[in-house]
């Protein structure tokens, strides 16, 4: 039995990634691994540039955790739902701190060719304020965008945009995961 696939909810803060991975994973019936970094900032207060390498390795260990059970089970689903991945991690150090630990670096490019598809959800909602949210303004959010999605193109990384309200966005995404089934 092949291992499942990954498959990555990636984009720019605010654009309803936690949302739809929680309802793709219903959909599908399969693992979701949820944000870590959401979870620490609810727990110790705002993320700082060393909480940057624990935060990625509690990440890794949670996906990797759900693809070796989903393995070892034989989940019918053939998938794992990852609201994050290591490529946002780098990212977000980088746009936030100005650079990015060695580990998360190298990790980041050698994780990102684990997911048979990235859904790149657009900007193209209200942005939905939260304490964790640092770019409301609508050239910030156009910037994220241009990193977010050109991190996958530098890499020729698999992914389908995501865009349109949030029934729209549900039904692109599960076509396109259908599409790689």
């Amino acid at each position: 039995m092949n291992p499942p696939l990954r498959i990555a909810v990636y984009g720019p803060e605010s654009t309803g990634k936690t949302e739809l991975a929680g309802k793709l994973a219903a959909h599908f019936a399969a693992p979701l691994v949820a944000e870590y970094a959401r979870e620490r900032w609810d727990q110790q207060g705002a993320l700082t540039l060393e909480d940057m390498l624990p935060v990625a390795r509690e990440q890794w260990r949670r996906e990797d955790e759900a693809v070796r059970t989903c393995h070892l089970i034989g989940d019918k689903s053939g998938m794992v739902i990852c609201d994050t991945e290591a490529l946002t991690t780098m990212l977000w150090s980088e746009l936030l701190y100005g650079t990015c630990p060695d580990e998360v670096r190298r990790a980041a490019e050698q994780r990102c060719r684990h997911y048979a598809l990235y859904l790149l959800l657009d900007i193209d909602v209200p942005f939905a304020p939260d304490p964790q949210r640092c770019f409301p303004d609508p050239a910030d959010r156009e910037k994220c965008m241009r990193v977010w999605r050109g991190a996958l193109e530098r890499r020729k990384l698999p992914f389908s945009l995501i865009s349109g309200g949030w029934e729209e966005r549900e039904r692109l995404a599960v076509e396109a995961i259908k599409r790689i089934l």
